[in-house]
C-alpha cells in the first residue's frame, strides 16, 4: 500500500513532487543497506550550481530532515527538499531506470527549458 503523502513545511498549493515505487524499492534498499532507519531518514533530493547548463541535482541520504525541508511520503520513502532547491524541482517525479543504456535514478522535471547534451545538467 502506497501512503503517498506531503507533510513538513511549504504545505501550500505548491506541485508535489512523486516518486515511483521503483525509486521508492530502490533507495528503501540502500538506506536499509546502510543501516538507516526509514521512518526518520530518508533521500534528500537537491539542486545545485554545476555542469554545462548551470544546474544539476544531487541525492544523498540524510538521517533527519532540515527545520525548513518539505518532506514528501511516497511508498514509506521520505523525500527532503530544501526552500532552495524546490522552486527548481517542484512537480517532478522521481524515477529508477534501468536498461542497457544506465542504471539510476533519474529526475522527471517539468520546469526546465534547456539541457545540455548529455542530460547531466539543466536550465528553468
Amino acid at each position: 500500500m502506497s501512503t503517498d503523502s506531503m507533510d513538513g513545511g511549504n504545505a501550500d498549493a505548491r506541485p508535489e513532487i512523486e516518486v515511483t515505487e521503483t525509486a521508492a524499492e530502490q533507495a528503501l534498499a540502500l538506506l536499509d543497506g546502510e543501516g538507516l532507519d526509514p521512518a526518520e531518514a530518508g533521500l534528500r533530493l537537491f539542486v545545485q550550481q554545476g555542469g554545462c547548463a548551470g544546474l544539476s541535482y544531487g541525492m544523498r541520504f540524510d538521517d533527519s530532515p532540515d527545520d525548513d525541508d518539505t518532506i514528501y511520503k511516497h511508498h514509506e520513502l521520505r523525500v527532503f527538499v530544501d526552500p532552495a532547491s524546490l522552486k527548481y524541482i517542484e512537480g517532478s517525479i522521481l524515477d529508477y531506470e534501468s536498461g542497457l543504456q544506465a542504471e539510476g535514478f533519474h529526475v522527471e522535471n517539468p520546469n526546465i527549458v534547456s539541457e545540455c547534451g548529455c542530460g547531466e545538467s539543466f536550465r528553468t
